[in-house]
């Protein structure tokens, strides 16, 4: 408490003593900082307007865009906005503007920001079977935003930092600093979700807006089918490869396929939904992905085995043969499969005219041991440096490589550093072989697409996977995006989704 006065007194000339007066009073003030729960009537601890998390969500939207890219299909954008416009507007919360973005993404996610800003990937929208299914997503995305989640876990944790809570609530000033602490909250919610009673909550509003708008409530158990078999194949990928796949992030995810809560929150739904008629629109969400980009996006680089091309970019590069392959928004990443090495490429703009041993050395402020020139087509130098990661300071072969205006870095980084020689001709093949795109190569640059088809009399998915260009579980990829994982076969005249 003195040193939080101390910092305060030389911010806020003459306050610091205010703080000294008030600080006992820390129980007033944080009933002075509840408000009524929308949803429950309930009173809450909420330290921050509803102004101010509306200002929240639109201040951190466009670093959510540039974290993961906004999918560049408007009919398909509309779309999701209509249907999640309808659910927002049965919602406790009408009066919010909310906006919907379909996120370009493989992820199989969905999370919201307060103030009415939700998103869903493509990556999830593959695997949804129906228009109902995706409103049980959005559904359960508004209830995070009607119940305030975001902003209630946000003030929890500022409780523990009671001081700060005295502070803010006396100085509007360092509010700021509140709405990072927001976002590191709810960067964390949108990998791991809220906690379970809040997640719960959240199925139980998403089920009474589907019911109120017109959807089956049991939607949301159709939805959790699809997650499970997720997380079923992510299993059953790491059993084969090692390789880890990122699913949903929220509680709805981790329910039991039997769990008694989440249907005790779907069958209380029921009689609001009592006389409509069952309408999941299967047909009609299937024609709006029918095209839909499915794995790496052109406006990220597409990966073909052990190569990756971009064609934005107009390069290409080949990795390291059966070693993990990882398109990231801000990097690629090949993995050795023990993991024992990792090379990491990136990109950064090149503003002054510097040969590339002078970018490692004054650009990136590296300092480079063993350094040489980088035989080939494109101006580049390599060398041995010690880089900051994770896990501190590592030593790590180090590869600059210009292609017009653009420097290209790669990062070859080994577990034991002892072992770091006996990976440096992997890294430095990687390196060499960046390349300009080739006219062949292009074709190869384009993305993947879901289409539809119709299943006739003794249509397989061992068939389908013969003739598919998607790589290793092919099958089972086919199987999931169906939802007949991890048996059955198609029934004749079903539409299916495949990969083209």
């Amino acid at each position: 408490m003195r040193a939080l006065q101390r910092t305060v007194s030389d911010l806020y000339p003459g306050r610091g003593r205010v703080l000294a007066t008030l600080g006992f009073c820390l129980a007033g003030m944080l009933f002075a900082g509840c408000a009524v729960n929308p949803v429950t009537g309930q009173q809450n601890l909420v330290l921050m307007s509803e102004s101010e998390e509306i200002s929240v969500g639109r201040q951190y939207h466009p670093k959510i865009l540039q974290q993961y890219g906004r999918y560049a299909d408007e009919a398909l954008q509309s779309y999701v906005q209509q249907v999640g416009t309808r659910l927002a507007e049965n919602s406790h919360r009408p009066e919010l503007v909310y906006r919907f973005t379909v996120l370009d993404s493989t992820d199989v996610n969905a999370f919201a920001l307060p103030g009415g800003y939700i998103y869903i990937t493509r990556g999830l929208m593959a695997y949804l079977d129906s228009e109902a299914e995706l409103a049980a997503v959005l559904g359960h995305e508004i209830g995070h935003v009607t119940a305030r989640h975001g902003v209630r876990q946000q003030s929890a944790a500022q409780v523990a930092g009671a001081g700060m809570v005295v502070a803010q609530i006396l100085l509007p000033e360092l509010r700021a600093g509140a709405a990072e602490q927001l976002y590191s909250v709810l960067s964390q919610a949108i990998l791991s979700g809220y906690g379970r009673e809040h997640e719960l909550e959240s199925d139980r509003l998403g089920a009474e807006y589907l019911a109120r708008t017109g959807y089956p409530p049991q939607s949301m158990l159709g939805v959790l089918r699809v997650l499970k078999a997720q997380e079923a194949y992510a299993a059953e990928v790491a059993e084969q490869s090692g390789q880890r796949i990122q699913t949903y992030h929220g509680l709805f995810a981790t329910h039991p396929d039997n769990d008694r809560r989440l249907q005790e929150v779907v069958s209380e739904a029921l009689p609001l939904y009592a006389g409509v008629e069952a309408d999941e629109r299967r047909g009609a969400y299937l024609k709006k992905i029918d095209g839909m980009v499915f794995g790496d996006s052109p406006a990220q680089g597409v990966r073909r085995g052990n190569r990756f091309f971009h064609e934005q970019l107009g390069i290409a590069v080949t990795f390291p043969e059966h070693w993990h392959l990882s398109n990231q928004p801000q990097q690629v990443v090949s993995a050795h499969p023990g993991g024992e090495a990792t090379l990491v490429m990136l990109a950064d703009d090149i503003n002054r005219k510097i040969p590339p041993e002078r970018f490692l050395t004054e650009r990136l402020g590296l300092q480079v041991t063993a350094g040489t020139e980088l035989q080939g087509d494109l101006p580049g130098y390599t060398g041995r440096a010690r880089v900051r990661t994770g896990q501190g300071e590592q030593l790590a072969r180090v590869s600059v490589l210009y292609v017009d205006q653009t420097a290209y870095l790669f990062v070859g980084l080994v577990r034991d550093t002892n072992a770091l020689a006996n990976f440096e001709p992997a890294f430095l093949d990687a390196a060499r072989s960046l390349h300009r795109l080739t006219d062949e190569e292009r074709a190869a640059a384009q993305p993947l697409r879901i289409a539809l088809v119709r299943a006739e009399a003794g249509t397989t998915y061992a068939a389908l996977a013969e003739r598919s260009p998607l790589t290793g579980l092919v099958e089972s990829q086919l199987r999931l995006l169906n939802q007949h994982y991890p048996q059955g076969d198609p029934e004749s005249g079903q539409w299916l989704k495949v990969v083209r």
